[in-house]
């Protein structure tokens, strides 16, 4: 970040280093846009991708996990199920709404949450020099509201971080300077400054978020973090105030001891709060995608403790925005020994950014050269037409 401002008593925070003419006046004269939203939710800590989905009909999941084995897992494919917390999801599936993509992850193999998320974050796996993050690379450079990039949350996530301005947010409510004389002051003393155009950015958006409509949505969120996060990623999405792309997180996920009550737990938080978001949105989903990520995965086998360690290859959510959902994507490596990464891990077979290179271009309308470069993605079809990698085709060991 080469600027900043945050005032500690409004709970306000605002990242970001350009002006952004003309949003105003277009707003003033009333011409509202529904633009394209991509949300994305990370899950810190790495979700054990094998618990959420469940490869029942491979037949070396059971003897790898003895005690954490899922036995009345929901059935997908006839090959993967939901885990019965992730219930919830269910019906976005059965509608073919929401896509699931197996064996991804990223092509690094550090095992540290801190290098892990960092490498997803900036989307450059193995590379520690990037300033900036993949999503504000995604948000394509020309005038646009100073809401057109929040986190919800204390805190702006390395994913947002870049020369595109960016808000974080606990809430709209408490986006706010609550002293009026304080909140002129402030405004004045840096209205000449070298950071005016941040200012007038703030303040900007403290004025929108403020003559937001009371929340109106009619279906009940859980009061999770995540819930309350993406209840409030709503609220902007219906508000049409600009918002291109959105972020929130849920942490909690590295299940080293006692696994299976603490994601039955995590998995149903995960679930409703998705679910829920789906059901609020209804018919605005056509402009609206969601993605959800972790840094990795865990170990295939279970180990003494009744949970996992630290793994490689994971699963991600997507739903919404004409992605094809209601079948697996990517192709499943299989559980035997030798297909093993580090013959303990899940292999990854399709790279992360291969995922998130169609939502930057077909959804966001960027090039995804310049959000991942480097990078050259494989036939992926996350929209449209079937799945270019084999998915009921795959080889299953």
């Amino acid at each position: 970040m080469n600027r900043r401002i945050f005032v500690k008593t409004s709970g306000l925070a605002l990242f970001g280093t350009g002006a952004i003419p003309g949003w105003l006046a277009r707003a003033a004269e009333g011409q509202k846009t529904r633009k394209k939203v991509l949300v994305t939710i990370f899950q810190r800590g790495a979700m054990d991708g094998l618990h959420a989905v469940v490869p029942y009909g491979d037949p070396r999941y059971k003897p790898l996990r003895p005690t954490l084995a899922i036995t009345d897992s929901l059935n997908l494919d006839g090959f993967f199920g939901l885990h019965p917390a992730l219930a919830p999801l269910k019906p976005i599936w059965d509608a073919k709404q929401l896509a699931i993509i197996e064996a991804v992850g990223s092509p690094d193999p550090t095992r540290s949450h801190f290098d892990a998320q960092d490498y997803m974050e900036s989307g450059t796996p193995g590379l520690k020099a990037t300033r900036d993050g993949w999503l504000n690379r995604a948000l394509p450079a020309d005038a646009a509201s100073p809401v057109r990039a929040v986190a919800v949350g204390p805190d702006l996530p390395r994913m947002l971080r870049g020369k595109q301005p960016a808000v974080a947010l606990n809430s709209v409510r408490e986006f706010q300077v609550r002293d009026a004389m304080a909140a002129r002051e402030f405004e004045s003393s840096f209205a000449s400054s070298s950071m005016a155009d941040l200012s007038r950015e703030t303040f900007e958006a403290v004025r929108i978020l403020k003559s937001l409509p009371a929340a109106d949505s009619k279906v009940t969120y859980p009061a999770s973090r995540l819930g309350q996060s993406l209840k409030e990623i709503a609220r902007l999405i219906k508000a049409d105030v600009g918002l291109e792309v959105a972020f929130a997180d849920m942490g909690g996920w590295d299940t080293h001891v006692n696994e299976a009550p603490r994601l039955a737990q995590l998995l149903g938080e995960f679930g409703g709060a998705l679910a829920a978001f789906w059901q609020d949105l209804g018919d605005r989903l056509d402009d609206v995608a969601v993605v959800t990520m972790s840094e990795f995965g865990r170990t295939a086998k279970e180990n003494g403790s009744r949970g996992t360690d630290h793994g490689h290859a994971n699963v991600m959510f997507a739903f919404g925005g004409g992605i094809q959902g209601g079948r697996i994507h990517g192709k499943w490596p299989g559980l035997a020994p030798e297909n093993l990464h580090e013959r303990r891990d899940l292999a990854v077979t399709t790279d992360f950014r291969t995922v998130l290179s169609p939502l930057v271009s077909s959804h966001l309308g960027n090039h995804a050269a310049n959000v991942f470069p480097g990078f050259t993605p494989e036939p992926f079809t996350l929209f449209g037409a079937a799945a270019s990698q084999p998915t009921n085709g795959a080889r299953r060991e």
